[in-house]
């Protein structure tokens, strides 16, 4: 999967919506360097993980804030 055509998605999908719960993204695949850049440049408080077991410690550490 093109990962910065994904976190564009994201980003879009976030300004469309006001986001009440945290939003923990994992990225996998082509352009995955690119993707996460994206998220990191949008100022938006989006959470990147690194992997699923990353991604489920930061949404329970999210979640229980």
């Amino acid at each position: 999967m093109k990962c910065d055509v994904i976190a564009s998605g994201i980003i879009n999908a976030a300004k469309q919506v006001t986001l009440k719960v945290p939003v923990v993204v994992h990225l996998k695949g082509t352009n995955v360097d690119q993707g996460k850049q994206i998220l990191k440049e949008s100022g938006m408080t989006l959470i990147t993980a690194e992997d699923l077991d990353d991604a489920t410690k930061k949404a329970v550490k999210a979640a229980s804030k």
